[in-house]
């Protein structure tokens, strides 16, 4: 089969084929894929470095690992003290590999767990071992079968229970397989004791390197990791509040489409939803730190995750505030600007509360301005109930006013359809700001809380500003 062309004079002219051709089209393919292959590898390289210098500490916990399996692999490359540990030195590799955690907290966690649980294992192991050799050939694999069965069947089923879970669920799997392990090798090991003792050894010197490099070079603790995290959710809580009164009354116009606002302030109540998980875990791993900064060894942890389930019930409110928002429902300008001065209050002193929160707990002193703020806040709430007890006389004089010309049939029908129609989208978002303020207050309670089982200082503050907020909330009653 051959390609045929007709030249000028009629006739046709076969066409040689170009190997050229294919070869180019080859090489041009293989070019184009190299390079593409290279701009990956470029843009995860880039990407890596950008994760890291958000946050170094990242960079400094690849090197700690790093150095903490250098430390012990010294024990396995130098043969002094190869010769002490023998050839189970690879398991201190391994527990550096297992155990070494970014928080000190979950290093220590998994530490402790895979140091008793191996020790509870063996010696349970070791007991098993002597008593079913002690038994006869004929009942040995029976004993050690039936021990290995209602062990790990019991404590597999441990790792339901929530206790055991939160605290010692790693220590129960290490205890499963060191367990299983040390028992069937037993029935054919002949110097088993030896063995565990030079297994111990090497994991209790592979917990202790980890422990000391992680708690002594640039250590991250879980206390601090969770008391500032609760710190970032309460300023993410009243930026939101503030962001979601801009958004609704129309003072600032966002720079994104409301399908491209996860930079937006007034989204940040998202992050607070989604941090239950991160907060039980830093408050279970907290647990097992010792005394840092501070943060004394016996600190109420459990009370921060009852500050963050408030800030989480607050941030509740605010998603049904933002589908307010984003509702094709929407009152008037009317109704808005009725509500708005009282609306933008409750917000205001909300937000107040909350910031004012953070700092206390920031700074570990007690603010005599929450008092006061809690008490404007209530004045607030106050204006709010008014406002929307006098918005449907509001709404009807301001009908009136504008069907003077109109005949009264159609000004009757319209007193009687639309001003309901029009007060529902605006009476659902001032309930739920009543709403947040009740939340905002429980938050307030929790962190009072906290503040007694901490002994925080009380805060003297500055007279002036004192006076102020006093002042302030004088005023405020005077207006009510």
């Amino acid at each position: 089969m051959e390609w045929r062309i007709n030249v000028g004079d009629g006739s046709s002219k076969a066409l040689a084929p170009k190997a050229s051709c294919f070869a180019a089209k080859l090489w041009a393919a293989l070019k184009e894929s190299f390079m593409a292959f290279i701009i990956r590898i470029r843009g995860f390289f880039l990407k890596a470095w950008k994760l890291g210098v958000d946050d170094p500490r990242k960079f400094v916990h690849g090197i700690k690992a790093g150095m903490a399996l250098t430390l012990v692999s010294l024990f396995y490359y130098m043969r002094p003290l190869y010769d002490g540990v023998g050839g189970n030195a690879m398991w201190a590799v391994m527990t550096v590999v297992v155990v070494f955690e970014n928080t000190v907290g979950a290093t220590i966690y998994k530490s402790l767990n895979r140091v008793f649980a191996t020790s509870l294992a063996g010696f349970l192991a070791l007991g098993v071992h002597w008593v079913a050799s002690q038994s006869g050939r004929r009942f040995e694999p029976v004993i050690s079968c039936l021990a290995v069965f209602l062990l790990a069947s019991a404590a597999t089923f441990s790792r339901f229970i929530p206790t055991i879970k939160a605290k010692f669920d790693y220590g129960c799997l290490i205890f499963i397989l060191t367990f299983s392990m040390v028992s069937v090798s037993g029935y054919r090991v002949e110097q088993l004791f030896d063995v565990a003792n030079q297994r111990m050894a090497t994991i209790i010197i592979g917990t202790s390197l980890v422990i000391i490099v992680t708690m002594f070079i640039c250590p991250i603790w879980a206390g601090q990791e969770l008391h500032a995290l609760i710190i970032r959710n309460m300023d993410k809580i009243a930026n939101s509040l503030d962001g979601s009164m801009d958004l609704y009354f129309g003072q600032k116009e966002e720079e994104t489409g409301p399908d491209k606002q996860l930079g937006n302030k007034s989204l940040g109540y998202r992050c607070v939803l989604g941090s239950k998980a991160s907060e039980e875990s830093f408050a279970n791993f907290a647990r097992w730190e010792p005394a840092h900064g501070q943060f004394s060894f016996k600190h109420p942890w459990k009370q921060y995750l009852k500050v963050g389930a408030a800030l989480r019930s607050c941030a509740y409110c605010i998603e049904a505030l933002n589908g307010c928002i984003n509702s094709e429902n929407q009152a008037p300008d009317a109704v808005k600007k009725h509500l708005k001065e009282a609306c933008e209050r409750v917000s205001s002193t909300c937000s107040s509360i909350t910031r004012e929160l953070a700092k206390t707990i920031q700074t570990t002193t007690r603010s005599p301005t929450v008092d006061f703020l809690t008490k404007e806040m209530n004045v607030a709430v106050q204006e709010l109930h008014n406002s929307l007890k006098s918005l449907p006389d509001a709404l009807k004089e301001e009908s009136e006013s504008e069907s003077e010309s109109e005949s009264a049939d159609c000004d009757a029908k319209s007193a009687r359809v639309v001003p309901l129609m029009e007060v529902i989208p605006a009476a659902t978002f001032a309930s739920l700001l009543i709403e947040i303020s009740s939340r905002v207050d429980s938050v307030v309670g929790t962190v009072k809380e906290l503040a007694e089982m901490c002994e925080f200082e009380v805060g003297g503050g500055s007279s002036s500003g004192k006076s102020t907020s006093e002042l302030e909330t004088v005023k405020v009653l005077e207006r009510v």
